[in-house]
């Protein structure tokens, strides 16, 4: 229970109550554990979830020159994905005594730029960047010059520069070409948008290319086509020649993310051209409508969630001198979930 009472508490409260130093609640409070016992630990948590306790971010930057803020940069926080990302940072920053700063950036190099230099204006401690995919210099020399950094989601063209923590795309793309080859499709479509300077693009379609290489022994290319969300005619334009190249035979809809399957199943709907029955489909992102559309769309999930967990820890153990290895590439599990739409039969 929460304490109710209207006096803020100290950090000489909770040192109190937890019958621990003041010094060991900085620790806490700075992500060392290594100083305390599990047990101490738990302890101190629990008080100051009870005492309602926020510790004063002037005070701990005049002590630490640290001020206890991360800033955090999103493309398109009007995504799902990404609004799970952020919950994910949010509640680790919370839990250990840290506030966020959010920008978005709208898939704007330019305005991602601006919002760095804001935040670093405000003397965070560190960056979480989902990534435009198009200021790779920047980002390097900011991290030559000792700016903590943990890239979300996208990462630089040199995988192992900086921090990053991302989905498996690669890994998950590709074992869904096997999926769709083994269900007996003839043709594979990838529709995705604009692949340039997005990593997961990127590598969600490199996997497509190499697995439709391998399985069907041609130049994935041919069946590769690039839509404009905001246009729908070029989506459209896409199903009816893919569906011409079809001509009878079992062909598949592979989306690169949720925005493009999405605009894909408008398309189709347009085009009177049904689900299963005339064309499969599935694509990347598992949002909560995918399973309400007859038949069921297949999916690959990613936990976007734990993309920000993991990010926030990250930085926070970078910023706390806690881990100083060489760049870490974390790539969290993705999975493949089967539905209607992909059943030929």
């Amino acid at each position: 229970m929460k304490s109710t009472s209207s006096k803020r508490s100290t950090i000489k409260d909770v040192a109190e109550m937890a019958q621990v130093s003041k010094t060991t609640i900085s620790r806490y409070l700075n992500g060392q554990y290594e100083y305390m016992s599990t047990e101490t630990k738990d302890r101190i948590e629990k008080i100051i979830e009870e005492l309602n306790y926020r510790p004063s971010n002037i005070a701990r930057s005049l002590k630490s020159q640290k001020t206890g803020v991360i800033g955090c940069i999103i493309a398109d926080i009007g995504s799902p994905f990404s609004s799970i990302v952020v919950k994910g940072i949010n509640d680790v920053c919370k839990n250990m005594g840290y506030d966020v700063l959010f920008a978005n950036t709208d898939n704007n190099p330019e305005s991602e730029k601006d919002s760095i230099k804001s935040l670093m204006d405000n003397k965070v401690d560190g960056l979480i960047i989902n990534t435009t995919g198009k200021i790779d210099d920047y980002l390097l020399e900011l991290n030559k010059c000792g700016v903590k950094i943990v890239l979300a989601d996208r990462c630089l063209s040199k995988i192992n520069e900086i921090d990053t923590v991302t989905t498996d795309n690669y890994r998950a793309t590709y074992k869904c070409m096997e999926f769709l080859y083994n269900q007996g499709y003839k043709k594979i479509a990838f529709f995705t948008q604009d692949i340039s300077g997005n990593s997961s693009r990127y590598f969600r379609h490199d996997a497509y290319n190499d697995a439709i290489k391998k399985l069907y022994g041609i130049d994935g290319n041919e069946f590769t086509y690039l839509i404009d969300e905001k246009n729908m005619e070029t989506c459209e334009k896409g199903l009816n020649d893919f569906n011409k190249k079809c001509n009878g035979e079992p062909g598949v809809i592979f989306t690169v993310n949720g925005v493009t399957l999405l605009n894909v199943l408008h398309g189709m709907k347009n085009l009177d051209i049904k689900i299963r029955d005339d064309l499969g489909v599935c694509g990347y992102d598992d949002w909560g409508w995918a399973s309400l559309i007859p038949p069921g769309i297949t999916t690959i999930t990613q936990d976007s969630y734990e993309c920000g967990v993991q990010s926030a820890k990250l930085l926070i153990n970078r910023i706390n001198k806690e881990d100083n290895s060489e760049p870490k590439f974390i790539e969290i599990p993705a999975e493949l979930v089967v539905r209607g739409s992909t059943d030929p039969k």
